[in-house]
């Protein structure tokens, strides 16, 4: 901790500067091109590579909020794939962003150099010149005498800055900031709940809760800049998501990285959406008659997708698989029914597997014959993973309830990724060293993840294998 201090604390470096911060709304235009470039719902189809950049987008997304607030943050170097786009075949390019800097344009700038994308956008926006004073540039010592203008090197002006520095410090470092940011988030959600109608709000994008604070001071913003928006909102659920429109569960889902102009666009044609979403249970109906009566399911753990695109996944396997019975009956070894059984249709982008839960997941343009012989293949691993999953979801929720309550902790949660099996590992090892680790774990909030984190609010984010 010392060894901290004494870094903050170095009076050679640059510890003031003249240059206007950009605001949240600018970072999220400006890393728009990035974020496009290395979703993990580009990568269905690869797993390791979509958890890599899920990993990397987590600790990204603490990095800028400490940076937004002008916080000290470590040099640290995050692992992105990208998709080559001038392979005929598909291929992947592994880049590294390095983010040592101290200032969110020159941490924005270094992504998108990383990558190769412009910085037209950044560099656009004007930024003040360094002879421009004001109370936020100011500094006194002990409120009397202004330091603004004194040399840096004046050994006065090394131990007001020291001090300063040490402040930040023990601000940064203060247990009760993340729960003041979680109690301001409690009030804002009851508050625009209350005032718009809505049902409830839900925060589902997976980055801090400082940037769940600003989605949520936006959202308030536009709905009370613009009142005609307003009949739409209630009854309905708001998702802060990684894309924009209506869920398969008729949720209002806005992502959390977009302009608010993009969520009143949207909001104004929230209708259109809707009308996708009741056509929906007839396309469902229309497969599982096509495919002896097998359930149609959403697939678990993962991010949920829109109405309009998810109609259209239907109706395309629907359509291979009429043409296919059009020139083949089904297998003998089928079952007369496959009710037991689930399939999730997901787009061309998804990947072809049994879930861990015992689902058959494929992408709609899979061709009828590849399909069927897919699920001939595979009808006794559905069967015996969905078992497994019936059994073991029991066990989890029992298991989470019993380290909340050995540990003490203020809550314990996983990612979408982190399936029971995975979850009941991770507890029964936490409760295996027990002796070891109750005594760092009394109000701690952890959530079992693929890396290891502490993010900005306070969160202790934990890989479901994690090391002692």
């Amino acid at each position: 901790m010392l060894g901290k201090v004494k870094k903050l604390c170095n009076p050679h470096q640059n510890l003031l500067s003249c240059v206007r911060n950009l605001t949240a709304t600018e970072v999220s235009t400006a890393l728009r091109p990035f974020y496009f470039s290395v979703h993990p719902d580009l990568f269905g189809r690869y797993p390791r590579e979509r958890a890599t950049n899920e990993s990397s987008l987590q600790q990204l997304s603490s990095v800028l909020a400490n940076l937004q607030a002008a916080k000290p943050i470590r040099p640290m170097q995050l692992h992105f794939y990208v998709k080559d786009k001038t392979q005929s075949q598909v291929s992947f390019r592994l880049i590294h962003v390095y983010i040592r800097e101290r200032d969110i344009r020159s941490a924005v700038i270094t992504i998108l150099k990383s990558c190769g994308l412009p910085t037209d956008y950044v560099d656009s926006i004007v930024t003040p010149a360094e002879t421009v004073e004001s109370d936020q540039y100011k500094i006194r010592y002990k409120n009397d005498i202004d330091l603004t203008k004194v040399n840096k090197n004046h050994p006065i002006y090394a131990h007001v800055i020291m001090q300063k520095k040490m402040k930040e410090a023990q601000e940064a470092l203060n247990p009760n900031r993340g729960e003041a940011y979680r109690e301001e988030i409690k009030r804002l959600r009851e508050s625009i709940t209350e005032c718009f109608g809505l049902r409830e709000i839900r925060w589902e994008c997976g980055w801090n809760d400082t940037h769940f604070r600003g989605c949520l001071l936006s959202f308030k913003s536009l709905v009370e800049h613009h009142p005609e928006i307003m009949h739409k909102l209630k009854g309905r659920i708001l998702v802060f998501s990684f894309f924009t429109g209506v869920s398969l569960d008729g949720h209002i889902m806005l992502y959390s990285g977009e302009v608010r102009y993009n969520w009143l666009d949207f909001l104004k044609n929230l209708s259109k959406y809707d009308t996708a979403l009741t056509r929906i249970p007839a396309f469902e109906k229309s497969l599982s008659h096509v495919l002896r009566n097998i359930k149609i399911g959403r697939r678990k753990f993962m991010p949920k997708i829109v109405a309009g695109a998810y109609e259209e996944n239907l109706r395309q396997i629907t359509t291979s698989l009429s043409d296919y019975r059009g020139r083949k009956p089904f297998p003998k070894e089928w079952p007369e029914s496959l009710s037991d059984y689930e399939i999730v249709v997901e787009t061309e982008a998804g990947p072809l597997m049994v879930s861990p839960t015992g689902q058959f997941i494929v992408p709609a343009t899979l061709p009828g014959e590849i399909l069927v012989n897919f699920i001939t293949k595979n009808l006794e691993e559905a069967g015996k993973k969905n078992g497994e999953y019936q059994s073991n979801k029991y066990l989890e929720r029992y298991l989470i309830e019993k380290c909340l309550v050995e540990f003490q902790l203020a809550a314990l949660n996983k990612e979408d990724n982190v399936t029971p099996d995975l979850m009941i590992q991770c507890c029964k090892k936490l409760l295996d060293n027990k002796e070891d680790l109750e005594q760092y774990t009394k109000n701690l909030r952890i959530n079992v993840s693929t890396y290891y984190s502490v993010l900005s609010d306070g969160i202790v984010c934990i890989p479901w294998n994690f090391n002692l």
